[in-house]
C-alpha cells in the first residue's frame, strides 16, 4: 500500500491530478446507468452514489410466503407487490428503485396451513426498519414499503413511523390493493364479488392478478370460492374485506373462520381483470411515486417554553438533527 501511494506521488509530479480523476464520459457513463436502472441490486456502489444525487425514491416490496387455498402458491404475496413495483421501475426508472422484495412477513394466525413461514412480527419489523435506515443512511430520503400481505400492515406501519422519527428520510407505507381506491371509479366497475368478504384472500383480487402475472402456476381446475364464517353472521361490528373491516372484528387463527383458505369470490377471476387491475396498481405507483420524490418534507418544530436539559429518548432524532 505505501509503495502505491509512493508510485502516485511521482507520477502527479509529472501529470498533475487530473491522471486519477474520472473522465466526464467516464461520469456520464454512470450516471446514465443510474438513471435508467430502476433495480437497486443491479447498481454498483458508485451508480448508488448517482442514484441518490438524482434523488430516486426507494421502493421495498414486502411480502409473506403464505398458503391461498388450493389454487394459488404460497408466494402471492411476494409476486403481487414486486410485479407492480417493477411496472412503475420500467415507466420511470429515472425516478425510482426497487429494492429486493423481503420475502417472509407476520403470518403466525396462519400456520395451521402447512408451507406457511412465519417471521416473529418483531424480527420482521426490526429487519424491515434496518433496510430503511441503511437506505437513509446512504442517502435516499424518500422509501415506500409496498405491501403486498394484509398481516404485515399494522407491523409496516410501526416501520415506517419509526423511520421517519430515528432518520432523516420519509418512509411511507401502501398497500398494492389500495392502489385500486385512488380511482373511485375503478373498483366498482371492476369488481363482482360480494361486499364484505368477496375479495379478501386468494380471492376474486389475488387470483385475478395472479392468473394474470404467472398463469401457468395457477391450479385452475381447484378454483373454488370461500366464506369468511363470521361474515355470515351478517353482524355490523364483525365482518371483514380486503378494502375494509367492522369496528370490532375478531381476527385470529385462520382456520377457526376457513377450512380452505380461500376467503373470497375466486371463481369471479379471470386473467383479463388481473390485467386491468395490474395496469391500474402500475399507474397510481407511478403518480404517488413522481408526487412523493420532490414533495417538500414537512418541518417539525420544537414548542417547548424552556428547552429540554436531556436528548429525546427511544432512538429519536432531536429537532435540531
Amino acid at each position: 500500500m505505501y509503495q502505491c501511494r509512493k508510485s502516485r506521488f511521482r507520477l502527479s509530479l509529472f501529470f498533475g491530478d487530473s491522471l486519477f480523476r474520472r473522465s466526464p464520459i467516464f461520469d456520464q457513463r454512470m450516471s446514465t446507468r443510474a438513471a435508467q436502472e430502476f433495480r437497486y441490486e443491479k447498481l454498483t456502489w458508485p451508480e448508488i452514489n448517482d442514484a441518490v444525487d438524482l434523488g430516486k425514491v426507494c421502493i421495498l416490496p414486502c411480502g409473506a410466503v403464505e398458503q391461498h387455498g388450493h389454487h394459488l402458491p404460497l408466494d402471492v404475496d411476494i409476486i403481487c407487490p414486486t410485479e407492480i413495483a417493477r411496472g412503475a421501475g420500467r415507466e420511470i426508472p429515472d425516478k425510482m428503485l426497487v429494492l429486493p422484495t423481503v420475502c417472509y412477513g407476520y403470518t403466525g394466525h396462519v400456520m395451521d396451513f402447512p408451507g406457511t413461514i412465519n417471521n416473529d412480527f418483531e424480527h420482521f419489523m426490526h429487519h424491515v426498519l434496518d433496510i430503511t435506515k441503511s437506505l437513509a443512511y446512504h442517502g435516499f430520503k424518500k422509501i415506500i414499503l409496498l405491501n403486498g400481505h394484509g398481516s404485515n400492515m399494522p407491523n409496516l406501519d410501526l416501520v415506517a413511523r419509526r423511520a421517519n422519527l430515528e432518520t432523516d428520510a420519509e418512509c411511507v407505507l401502501a398497500a398494492w390493493w389500495n392502489l385500486l381506491t385512488v380511482d373511485k371509479t375503478f373498483l366498482p366497475r371492476w369488481r363482482q364479488s360480494k361486499f364484505p368478504g368477496g375479495c379478501s384472500h386468494a380471492c376474486e383480487l389475488e387470483t385475478s392478478l395472479y392468473l394474470y402475472l404467472d398463469g401457468g402456476n395457477v391450479r385452475k381446475d381447484l378454483i373454488k370460492s370461500g366464506t369468511i364464517s363470521f361474515n355470515d353472521e351478517n353482524n355490523p361490528f364483525n365482518w371483514v374485506d380486503l378494502f375494509a373491516a367492522g369496528p370490532a372484528t375478531v381476527i385470529s387463527w385462520t382456520s377457526s373462520y376457513s377450512g380452505t383458505g380461500v376467503l373470497g369470490d375466486a371463481e369471479l377471476a379471470t386473467p383479463e381483470k388481473g390485467r386491468e387491475a395490474y395496469e391500474e396498481c402500475v399507474k397510481q405507483l407511478v403518480r404517488f411515486v413522481t408526487y412523493f420524490k420532490d414533495r417538500p418534507k414537512d418541518q417539525r418544530r420544537d414548542l417547548h417554553r424552556k428547552p429540554p436539559t436531556m436528548p429525546i429518548p427511544w432512538g429519536q432524532r432531536s429537532v435540531q438533527e
